[in-house]
Order: structure tokens, then sequence, then C-alpha cells
């Protein structure tokens, strides 16, 4: 069997999800012919899905100085490899050399639409980067917008419609944390005066793909559709409002919004930061997470309560009593994505358990689910002087919503918050310290906890974020209190009364779209 054969095989049998297999043939292709650099790269590939991080980023360490961009069939293997060195950098948390290899990726790609989705990849980064600012965010937005050239935007236009066209930009109509935020908003408009089209890109349909389908008066499925017929199909249908969900969030048709196919266009919800594009008019936020609105390229819009409206994805009842009453000890978590864990994070998440005698912290993520993953975990927190038998690792389950029965206080990640994942802390009666900056991104906690009434958890500095956590820390009838109303509390909130919610949002809409 020749190299070509061999590489084939192997390929196939990865993309049945074979890695052991696949491996030990990819093992035997490399010995024979180590000049053969895709073999490498499908390694690479192995050890991402395999979940083995660390053997990954050794592997496009060793892979990259290899290739030569020059070439063609470098340049092309070049481009994937660096994609991949942003992704698993972005999942250890190495923010700076994320955006650096999706910025690399982009720039070597020849198809604009795949170097729109590097920028995009390095946006989303970059919201986990500590001190970065809107002159930083503003060089990657004009990296994107360089990709943008082969667009001509559609002249703007009014229609004098009955109702109000809204459309819904989105690859993400199905099990995904966006819908939990946008489900009043898609189900609940006034049909009376609001006639809803749902511009849907999506893979792999669910079960709440058809929900959405079932309901909606307009579904237009545009995952085959390219960007410019996308855009035609909703210019075609006069829209009058077209909302995206995305940003610069995975699977993303920002470049169908880059037409600018509707009179006025919106992001928000889904995506914490500006698009950075001057097709969107607006963004949508609320008067407690605009923050500085330097940042934004859009006009803001700001409700007057939540700018979401939270759907829990579970019946299931919280525990009856915080876990310190029986453990005699109490024990701090996070749910949060590791990538989002920074340097500043751990320094005051050591601070804290050290001045809550016997405390215990639970951190919970896909990247604990292989050896490669916990040990690179367990180094970085042993270079920050963690004990490390006080710190449990769990990987990323199904029934993740039950284990907050072991949390008494959830402690939120900066600059990047948490904002389904503090949700669903707070629904499960734990209690979340959240810190907040003058960023959008950075004040999802701030928002969450002011409309439940809570905002004595959400602080401004990081002396304060470790003193609200002690202090919580030290007042367990205020956990068992907490423990008991907190889902009731937000249920009575303006995060929750989706009625109220609706009523703002159309009352926006009413009034960007008036000439």
């Amino acid at each position: 069997m020749n190299i070509l054969k061999k590489y084939e095989q192997a390929l196939e049998l990865y993309r049945a999800k074979k890695f052991s297999a696949a491996l030990e043939l990819v093992k035997k292709i490399q010995k024979a012919a180590p000049h053969w650099k895709k073999s490498f790269l499908l390694e690479i590939f192995i050890r991402r899905d395999q979940n083995e991080p660390i053997k990954e980023l050794a592997l496009l360490e060793k892979f990259l100085p290899r290739l030569d961009c020059n070439l063609s069939d470098d340049k092309d293997l070049a481009a994937d490899a660096f994609n991949c060195f942003g992704s698993v950098n972005r999942f250890l948390g190495r923010t700076a050399d994320s955006v650096k290899g999706f910025c690399l990726s982009a720039s070597l790609s020849d198809d604009k639409k795949k170097a729109c989705e590097e920028i995009s990849n390095a946006l989303f980064a970059a919201s986990s980067a500590e001190n970065y600012s809107a002159a930083d965010f503003q060089k990657l937005y004009d990296e994107y917008k360089k990709y943008l050239s082969d667009i001509k935007p559609y002249p703007k236009k009014f229609y004098r419609h009955e109702k109000i066209r809204v459309g819904f930009l989105s690859g993400n109509f199905q099990w995904h944390t966006v819908m939990s935020w946008s489900w009043h908003l898609l189900s609940e408009l006034d049909k009376n005066s609001f006639k809803v089209y749902c511009y849907a890109s999506v893979k792999t349909p669910d079960e709440v793909t058809k929900y959405f389908q079932s309901i909606v008066e307009v579904w237009r499925d545009i995952y085959s559709l390219t960007d410019a017929a996308a855009a035609e199909l909703i210019r075609a249908d006069e829209i009058d409002i077209l909302f995206d969900l995305d940003g610069h969030t995975l699977s993303n048709r920002l470049r169908v919004a880059a037409y600018h196919p509707a009179t006025v266009q919106i992001s928000g919800i889904g995506y914490m930061n500006s698009t950075g594009l001057e097709c969107f008019d607006y963004f949508l936020s609320d008067i407690y997470c605009a923050g500085d609105e330097t940042y934004f390229t859009e006009k803001v819009i700001k409700l007057p309560h939540s700018h979401f409206c939270y759907e829990p994805s579970t019946k299931l009842e919280p525990a009856t009593a915080p876990p310190c009453i029986k453990n005699n000890f109490v024990t701090f978590g996070s749910f949060n994505q590791f990538g989002k864990m920074t340097d500043s994070i751990f320094i005051m998440w050591k601070k804290i358990l050290d001045a809550v005698p016997n405390s215990r912290l639970i951190l919970k993520h896909k990247i604990f689910g292989s050896n490669d993953g916990r040990n690179f975990v367990r180094e970085r927190l042993k270079s920050f002087g963690f004990d490390i038998s006080r710190v449990e690792m769990r990987p990323l389950t199904a029934n993740h919503l039950v284990e907050y029965g072991d949390v008494d206080i959830a402690l939120d990640t900066f600059p990047y918050t948490g904002g389904v994942t503090t949700c669903e802390a707070l629904y499960m009666g734990v209690p979340v310290i959240s810190l907040y900056g003058n960023r959008h991104g950075t004040r999802f906690g701030l928002s969450i906890l002011k409309n439940i009434g809570i905002d004595e958890l959400a602080v401004s500095s990081y002396d304060e974020y470790i003193n609200r956590a002690v202090a919580v820390a030290g007042d367990w009838e205020l956990l068992t209190i907490l423990r008991k109303n907190l889902r009731g509390m937000m249920k009575k909130s303006p995060l929750m009364n989706s009625a109220n919610y609706v009523r703002e949002i159309q009352d926006a809409f009413i009034k960007v779209s008036c000439p």
C-alpha cells in the first residue's frame, strides 16, 4: 500500500472516530515517510479530538516551523495548523497566543469567508484578555473588514409594512446557550405588530430547531446558501429589522449582514462585545451591562432592566441546604470554561482559599476529561501556590446542574464573565461572586445580579472580590437562606419576566424602525 492510500485510510478512520487505529496508522506513515507533512497535521487533529491539548500543542510547536508558507501546499497546511494553534491556546487560557494563531491563519487563507471566521475566532479569544483596550479591539475589527472587500452593501431602503418585519439571523437555532437568552424574544413578539422571520444557518438541526420552525411565521434555511444568496433572500423578504444573535461566535453569518440587506440591523444577546462592523446600526444592551460605549462601533440600545431573558434548561430542584452544613467546610466552585481563567483569577482564588480555613474548590470543564488536561491544570495551579489536595477537577458531564449541590459559592471569571453559567448557578441556589469592569463583556454578572436584587455580590476590584467571597463564606445562615430563595427571586425578577422583557424589546424595535 503506497503512502497516499495509507493516509486516506487513516483519514477515514479518523472521520469514523476510530482514533486509536487512525493514530497507529499515522505513526507508521510518519516513520516510512517523514516528509509527508499531512500525516503530522492529521495526528494534531486526532490529539485535539481525543482531548489531549498538551500533546496537540507540543506537536504544533514542532510542526509549524517545518512549513514553508511560500509553497502552496505548505501554506494550506499552515492555515489549518494555525487555526488549531489558536483553538488549543484558547482552550488552555493562553489568550495572546490564541489571538496570534487565528490572525496568522486568516492571513494565509485565500478564502475571504474562512479568513473572516478566523478573525471572529480571534475576537472571541480576545474577550478573555486582561487589559484589552478599545484600540486593541479596533485593530482586530479593521483586520476583519479587510476580508469584506468582495461585498457590496445594498442601499438603505425603507418599507411601509402593516407589521414590522423582524428577521433573526443565527447559526444556533438548536440546543445552544444563545437559545437560553433568546427563547422568549423569538416566541413571544406581538403577532399583531410584528412578523417574525428566522434565517437559520444550522448544520445539525435538533428538537429546538423543529420547535422554532413550528412557531415562527417564516422560516428560511440558509445553511447551504452563499452569503450573497442569503443576503438576497433577506432583501427580497423586505426585512425592516435584522437581528444577529451570534456576533463573533462560532457558526456566525456576519458576512450576510455585511451586505446590509435589511433597513435596520442590530446585534447582541449571543455575543459579549461590539461586532466592530458598520453594517450594524445598533447593539442591544441594558443600563447595567453597557459600560464604556467607546468599545462599541454601533449605537447602544440600553434596555431599562435586562437585555436578555433567561429560560432555564432544567426543572431540577436545588439542594435543600448548602453543602457546608453537612461537610463542615465551604466549597467554592467554577463551572466556567477553563480558557476564561486568567492569572489574576488564580491569584484571587488562591487568596480566597487561604482566607477560608479548610475550604475547597471544585473546577468543572472539558479539560479535566483527560490526564493530559488535568496534569496541565495541576501544574498551573501549583505555580500559583495552590494546595492541590483542596482542588477537585471534574470533567464535563450531561447532568452538570445537579453538581451545584456540592457547591456553596460560585466564583465568576474575569474579564470574560459567565452568562448562562452564572444563571444556572443562581437557579440552583448557589450565590455567585462576580467582578465587573467597564467593558460590556465584563458586566454580565453585574447585570444579572442587579436584576435579581443581590448586586452586593458584584464588585469592581480584585480586593473587593476576595473580601466579598470570604465574607459570604463566613455566613452560613445567609448561604442557607439563599439556597432556599434564589430560584424564587430569579423567577420574580426582570431576568425571567418574559412579558415585561418582550414589551421593552418591542418598544425598542418600534423606536429604531421609525425613519
